[in-house]
């Protein structure tokens, strides 16, 4: 597995599984978004309910990011895991970028069956919550200069925040809210009609590839950066100039965390 963590050996892996997922991520998402607009409308909502095949997966992956960053923070406070400090810088962003799209569709989602765009209400009180904790992720990490104390400081700030996971899934049943409780997902079986689940299930399954393909790109982005501000460095001192191929050479097993 720590073969795989070697930056070079990300960079390489990579670069050929990329276009793939990007091809599969742009069928995915044009089949469910085709889907979505054949789909019925709903004998209580009408066509209001097409926002929810946006909404869901964002709702869906707003959550799924922030266990990724997680996973990161434990490699990197614990495994000291090579790519860990990067893979969470990285998804930060995406996280933050996928969070707000659920609040702004679940606003517009509102307005028309609650009467207003905001409610305080358990579930959308603790989405803005994970929300900011997104945004001062991302503040934390161009506030420190130095990128190790930040990545410890983004990882234990990181592992507080999952406490607020459970209570986005669970506030539903824990609390008297306006919000709707689950219909895909649930012992009983799915509440949604087949023809408006399988877009949603097609549009949830390519927004989840889209967070993928993003996140690897970024993630190679961000080792990039660092083997040229190393290279800028050594310039900097007087050293040779390497040549740009140097970038993608084999290094050793903690070239993503040497800034």
């Amino acid at each position: 597995m720590w073969s795989f963590a070697n930056p070079s050996v990300f960079l390489r892996l990579t670069s050929r599984a990329l276009p793939w997922l990007s091809g599969l991520t742009v069928v995915l998402i044009a089949v469910g978004l085709y889907g979505a607009f054949r789909s019925p409308a709903d004998y209580q909502q009408g066509e209001t309910v097409k926002i929810m095949y946006l909404h869901v997966p964002a709702a869906w992956l707003s959550m799924l990011i922030y266990g990724v960053m997680a996973a990161a923070a434990l490699g990197t406070l614990v495994w000291r895991h090579p790519l860990a400090d990067a893979a969470q810088k990285a998804a930060a962003p995406i996280g933050a970028g996928f969070t707000f799209i659920c609040l702004v569709t679940g606003s517009l989602w509102g307005k028309p069956m609650w009467g207003t765009w905001w409610v305080w209400d358990a579930r959308l009180t603790s989405v803005l919550v994970l929300f900011l904790i997104y945004l001062g992720l991302i503040a934390l990490w161009q506030t420190i200069d130095d990128a190790g104390k930040a990545a410890r400081a983004a990882a234990v700030l990181t592992l507080v925040g999952v406490v607020n996971l459970p209570i986005i899934k669970f506030s539903v049943d824990w609390w008297n809210t306006l919000h709707q409780p689950a219909s895909v997902f649930r012992i009983g079986g799915p509440t949604i009609d087949a023809s408006m689940l399988w877009p949603l299930l097609t549009m949830a399954l390519g927004s989840t590839l889209l967070f993928v393909t993003l996140h690897l790109m970024a993630i190679r982005n961000e080792i990039l950066r660092r083997r040229l501000r190393r290279m800028a460095l050594r310039l900097a001192m007087g050293e040779p100039k390497p040549s740009v191929a140097r970038l993608l050479e084999p290094t050793g097993p903690d070239a993503a965390v040497q800034h």
